[in-house]
C-alpha cells in the first residue's frame, strides 16, 4: 500500500533484529484512550423484540382462549360478551405484532427474494383476513384462526430475539481501531507546541511525540530516537529501534523517548485507516452470505404458493368451491410452521451457551456454520502459536562465569527498566529463583541498553550498539542465534563481555498437540507472520508446520487468506493482533484469541477467552455438532409441511379423508415441541479442551 505522499508502510523484513531489539530501556505505561461508545444499534435491536415479544405473549392469551375454534378444540364455548374480544386484540396482535414480519415481507417482494420473512407474512394475512371473515359471517366458522394467528406471531418473535440476540453478541471493529489514536496532538506552531485533534493535522506538520504517548498519525522522524512499541499494528511483540529519517505509523507508541515527527499521511490516507478498510470491506462481503432457513423458507414459500393453486383449482373443477375456499386458506395457514421459525435460532443458542461455557464466544452463527467445512487453518505466529512476549531461551557464559551469574547479573542491571526484554530477564532469574543484588547509578540509554553499578562493578546489558560504543566483541555463538531470529544481548562487567542472553518468543505447549489433532482430522495448518523467514521456519518445525508465510506486512495478510481461498480452500484464520483484523474478517471463519487485541476481537465471527489454540478444534466439534441439529430439525419443520400441507389440501378426499384444521393446528404446535427438544441434546456436547486432547 502506498501512502498519498508517495512514502512507503514500514517493511519489517529488512531490520536487523539484534539492533532494534537492544534498544530497550525504561518508560512509563501510556495511560490508555478514552472509552469509546459502542454502537447501540444490534442491542437496540434486540431489546425490541424482547419487549414486543413479551407484550404479544400477554395479549395472546385472552386472544386464545376467547377463540370459537379453541374453545371448539378444549370443549368450551365463548361467552356473548366475549365474541369480538378474540378479533379486536387479534387485529391488535397482527399490526402492532405482526409489523416486523410485514414489513420484511415487502422488503423480500421489492428485492423478489422470497424468504422467511415473507412467508411468515403470508401466513398471519391469511389468518388474518380468513378469522375476520369468519367472525363476520362472511367465511366458514372453520376458517376462524385467532388463536393460531396470536400462536404463530408469539412463537416467531420468540424466534426473532433468540436470533438477534445471538447476532448482536458483537462489538465495533471500527471502533476499536478508532480507539488506537490518541485524543489531542502536539503540534509545532511558530516555536511553540500547541494542542490540537489529530483530525486538524495535515500533511508537512511538526508533531512532538512524548515517551509513552501514541502517534496520531502517519509520519517520519525527524528528531530522536525511541523504541517504538508497534504490536497493535503489526502484532509482534517486540519493540522496534527508530531513529531520524525512520518512518511511524498512527496508533503505535514511543515507549521510552521523545520524538519530533513530520506528519506524512492523515485521516484516511494512514496504515490504520487502510487496515479498516480491509476490515469493513470483508466484513460486508461476508455478510452477504445466504442463511439456511431462508433458503428453506424461500421453497416452502413457493411449495405453499403452488399447493394453494393447485388446491384451489382441484376443489372448484368438482363442483365445491365452498370446500376450495376452506381447504385453500387452510393450507395457507399452515404452511408456516412455528418449528421453521424456531429450528435454528434455537441451536444457535444453546450451541453459543455450551460454547461460552467453554470459553468460546461465538459472536457470528454463520462463522459457526462455516467451521465445520474448513479444511485449512491459517494460524497467526506471534501471541497465538507462540506466547507473544519475549523470554531467555539461552545463555552462552563466558569463564568462569556460569549460566546463573550472567542471568543475574543482567537481571540486576535491568531490574529497574519497564521494557518487555528486562522484563523477561528478571522472569528469568526469578524462575531460576536467584539472588537479584541491589543496583546503584542506573542509567538507559536507548538503541544502546542499560548500565549499572552492581557490588561495586559496572554491569551493561545490550545490543550491537553497546558492544560498538565499548569496543568489544560479540561472543561466537551469536552468529548462529541470529539465523534463528533471535534477540541477542550481551552482558559486559567493566567494559568485558562476560557472556550473552538469547531471547525469543517461546511456543506454547499446547501448539504442537493442536497442530497434531488438526492434522489427524485432515485439516492443512498453515503459519503466516511479519517474522523473517529463518524465525518463522525455526518456529513452524518445532510444532510441526510445514507451510509458511513469513514477512509478510499487516495489510498484506488478508490478501494471503484470499489466495489461499483461490486455491479452492475453506480458511480459518487465528489470529490477535490489530494487523490479523482484515485477515480475521476475510477469511471463511476469523477465530481471534481473547487475550489479543479489541480490534482482532471484534473483526472475528469467533473469540477463543482463553489462549490455548486447541480450542480450535472445539469450535470445529461444536459446529459439526450444532449442524446436525439445525439439519435435522430443518427436515423435521419441512417434513411436517410436505406432509400436512397435502393433507390438508384434501390429496386423501376420494378415500374419505380430509385433515381437518384443528388437527394441523395441534401438529404444527408439536413440531415445534420436538424441534425444541430435538435442540436441548446440543447440551449434551462435551467441548472441554482436555477430553477432545485426550481423543487425539
Amino acid at each position: 500500500m502506498i501512502h498519498s505522499d508517495g512514502s512507503t508502510p514500514i517493511d519489517h523484513s529488512s531490520h536487523d533484529f539484534t539492533s532494534e531489539a537492544a534498544a530497550h530501556a525504561g518508560h512509563d505505561a501510556h495511560p490508555g484512550h478514552a472509552g469509546h461508545d459502542a454502537h447501540a444499534g444490534h442491542a437496540d435491536h434486540v431489546s425490541g423484540f424482547r419487549r414486543l415479544f413479551w407484550i404479544m405473549l400477554v395479549v395472546s392469551i385472552p386472544v386464545t382462549v376467547a377463540s370459537p375454534m379453541f374453545g371448539m378444540i378444549i370443549g368450551y364455548d365463548i361467552p356473548e360478551w366475549a365474541r369480538w374480544l378474540a378479533p379486536a386484540l387479534g387485529t391488535l396482535m397482527y399490526v402492532w405484532g405482526g409489523s416486523p414480519f410485514l414489513t420484511g415481507a415487502v422488503s423480500e417482494l421489492r428485492t423478489r427474494k422470497p424468504g422467511m420473512m415473507l412467508l411468515i407474512g403470508l401466513a398471519i394475512t391469511v389468518a388474518f383476513l380468513a378469522s375476520w371473515g369468519a367472525s363476520l359471517g362472511v367465511l366458514h366458522h372453520q376458517l376462524e384462526f385467532w388463536w393460531e394467528l396470536a400462536l404463530l406471531i408469539v412463537i416467531m418473535l420468540l424466534g426473532h430475539w433468540i436470533e438477534m440476540r445471538s447476532l448482536a453478541q458483537t462489538t465495533s471493529a471500527l471502533d476499536s481501531l478508532a480507539a488506537l489514536l490518541p485524543d489531542e496532538a502536539e503540534r509545532i506552531e511558530n516555536g511553540e507546541t500547541v494542542r490540537v485533534s489529530p483530525a486538524e493535522l495535515r500533511i508537512g506538520d511538526v508533531i512532538v511525540i512524548r515517551p509513552g504517548a501514541r502517534l496520531p498519525a502517519d509520519g517520519r522522524i525527524l528528531q530522536g530516537a525511541a523504541s517504538v512499541d508497534e504490536s497493535m499494528i503489526t502484532g509482534e511483540s517486540r519493540a522496534v529501534a527508530r531513529t531520524a529519517g525512520d518512518p511511524v505509523v498512527a496508533g503505535t507508541v514511543a515507549t521510552d523517548s521523545g520524538l519530533r515527527v513530520e506528519v506524512t499521511a492523515v485521516g484516511a490516507d494512514t496504515a490504520l485507516a487502510g487496515i479498516q478498510r480491509l476490515v469493513a470491506d470483508a466484513q460486508a462481503s461476508s455478510s452477504r452470505a445466504q442463511r439456511i432457513a431462508d433458503r428453506a423458507a424461500a421453497w416452502l414459500f413457493w411449495f405453499a404458493l403452488g399447493a394453494a393453486a393447485i388446491t384451489a383449482v382441484v376443489w372448484s373443477a368438482v363442483g365445491s368451491p365452498d370446500e376450495a375456499v376452506i381447504r385453500t386458506i387452510t393450507v395457507l395457514v399452515i404452511a408456516c410452521p412455528h418449528a421453521l421459525g424456531l429450528a435454528i435460532p434455537l441451536v444457535v443458542s444453546i450451541a453459543t451457551e455450551r460454547a461460552a461455557r467453554a470459553g468460546i464466544l461465538v459472536k457470528d452463527r454463520l462463522a459457526l456454520e462455516t467451521m465445520r467445512t474448513i479444511d485449512t487453518v491459517l494460524f497467526d505466529k506471534t501471541g497465538t502459536l507462540t506466547k507473544g512476549a519475549p523470554a531467555v531461551t539461552a545463555v552462552e557464559p563466558v569463564a568462569p562465569f556460569t549460566t546463573d551469574d550472567i542471568i543475574s547479573l543482567a537481571a540486576a542491571a535491568e531490574q529497574d527498566s519497564e521494557h518487555p526484554l528486562a522484563k523477561a530477564i528478571v522472569d528469568a532469574a526469578g524462575d531460576r529463583r536467584l539472588e537479584i543484588h541491589a543496583a546503584e547509578d542506573f542509567r538507559s540509554s536507548p538503541a544502546v541498553g542499560v548500565s549499572a553499578r552492581i557490588d561495586g562493578r559496572r554491569v551493561q546489558v545490550g545490543g550491537p550498539h553497546l558492544l560498538t560504543e565499548t569496543d568489544a566483541t560479540e561472543l561466537p555463538i551469536a552468529g548462529a542465534w541470529r539465523t534463528e531470529g533471535a534477540i541477542i544481548l550481551h552482558v559486559l562487567v567493566d567494559d568485558r563481555v562476560v557472556g550473552a542472553l538469547k531471547l525469543a518468543d517461546d511456543i506454547r505447549a499446547e501448539s504442537i498437540s493442536a497442530v497434531a489433532a488438526l492434522r489427524a482430522r485432515g485439516i492443512d495448518v498453515v503459519m503466516i507472520t511479519g517474522d523473517a523467514s529463518a524465525v518463522a521456519e525455526s518456529v513452524a518445525a518445532r510444532i510441526g508446520i510445514d507451510r509458511v508465510f513469513a514477512g509478510v506486512r499487516p495489510e498484506d495478510k488478508a490478501a494471503r487468506v484470499r489466495a489461499l481461498q483461490a486455491e479452492g480452500r475453506k480458511v480459518a484464520m487465528v489470529g490477535d493482533g490489530v494487523n490479523d483484523a482484515p485477515a480475521l474478517a476475510q477469511a471463511d471463519v476469523g477465530l481471534a484469541i481473547g487475550a489479543g487485541t479489541d480490534v482482532a476481537i471484534a473483526s472475528a465471527g469467533v473469540i477463543l477467552a482463553g489462549d490455548d489454540p486447541r480450542a480450535v478444534i472445539s469450535v470445529i466439534e461444536l459446529s459439526k455438532a450444532g449442524y446436525r441439529k439445525m439439519t435435522q430439525n430443518l427436515w423435521w419443520a419441512a417434513g411436517y409441511n410436505l406432509l400436512s400441507v397435502p393433507l390438508a389440501a384434501g390429496i386423501l378426499a376420494p378415500v374419505g379423508f380430509v385433515l381437518p384444521m384443528s388437527v394441523g393446528a395441534v401438529l404444527m404446535s408439536l413440531s415445534t415441541i420436538v424441534v425444541a427438544l430435538n435442540a436441548q441434546l446440543l447440551r449434551r456436547l462435551d467441548l472441554r479442551i482436555p477430553s477432545i486432547a485426550a481423543t487425539d
